[in-house]
């Protein structure tokens, strides 16, 4: 089954139309038609938007070969996380505003023995998203690999100075930025994963 088949054949299976499906996606009915005959593909906000409202995953969406119901849930480690991501160079960081998901690219993100995490800067809008409601998400695409990681989890802001040095290390351009380092711009949240799939 072709993406565009499946969203149809889920959409229908849930009794919801295209109007509906289109308003919740605050997209035009045209453009879920034209998704559903593969004339268009959804961007990746909408993909992430389709995955819950449909209630499956985005590998199923994506991936061809992937049944129904018959999806692999292996154990993936932080460092696997890590690993996949950094050889992607960024990952979507998917946050919730006033019952609203707003998505944005990142790229600072670290893993060690225990965790994941994720650096931001206090001054921007995603540090008081996080503040106010630590559920996130994230979602990375391999190019080469053409695989998908999907991270669901909750964020604690981590003031551990052995975090902070490894991730000073990792992206030079954190030192180039916060030159002192008394200032409190730079924050880093640890992600406890709930779920992580790789697929």
């Amino acid at each position: 089954m072709t993406t565009g088949e499946k969203i149809a054949a889920l959409r229908k299976e849930k009794g919801i139309t295209q109007e509906a499906l289109a308003e919740s996606l605050k997209v035009s009915r045209q453009s879920v038609s034209r998704w559903e005959m593969d004339a268009a593909f959804p961007e990746t906000e909408k993909l992430i938007k389709l995955s819950r409202l449909l209630e499956c995953s985005i590998d199923f969406l994506l991936n061809g070969d992937i049944q129904k119901g018959s999806e692999c849930h292996t154990e993936v480690s932080a460092n696997d996380c890590f690993r996949f991501i950094r050889e992607c160079t960024y990952f979507f960081l998917a946050t919730s505003v006033g019952g609203k998901p707003r998505l944005r690219p990142m790229g600072f993100i670290y893993a060690d023995e225990k965790a994941l995490y994720i650096a931001t800067d206090n001054r921007k809008n995603v540090y008081s998203e996080l503040f106010h409601n630590p559920l996130v998400e994230l979602a990375s695409y391999n190019l080469n690999t053409r695989k998908w990681i999907r991270i669901s989890g909750r964020v604690e802001q981590d003031s551990s100075g052995s975090v902070r040095e490894e991730m000073e290390n990792l992206y030079p351009m954190i030192k180039q930025e916060y030159i002192q380092r008394d200032e409190m711009f730079f924050v880093i949240f640890k992600i406890i994963i709930e779920e992580a799939t790789i697929a």
